[in-house]
């Protein structure tokens, strides 16, 4: 009775071991769809950013920031 007791708790052992070890990787699969869409996020933002009427908007407020300094 008390082998397999044993052989239960060391069964039992190597299965949180696996089990600890299957999830490890979560947090890496986690961080890389983040950056993934962070990345995606970005190109948007640069394409917006990149449109003629964002673009002389932009320019238009940097140049009259620059010319109230002056």
């Amino acid at each position: 009775m008390k082998s397999y007791r044993r052989l239960w708790q060391t069964l039992m052992g190597r299965r949180e071991k696996l089990g600890a070890k299957a999830q490890a990787g979560m947090t890496t699969a986690e961080y890389a769809v983040g950056t993934l869409a962070a990345c995606a996020f970005a190109a948007v933002l640069m394409a917006v950013v990149r449109s003629g009427a964002i673009k002389d908007a932009l320019t238009g407020l940097i140049t009259s920031a620059l010319s109230i300094a002056a």
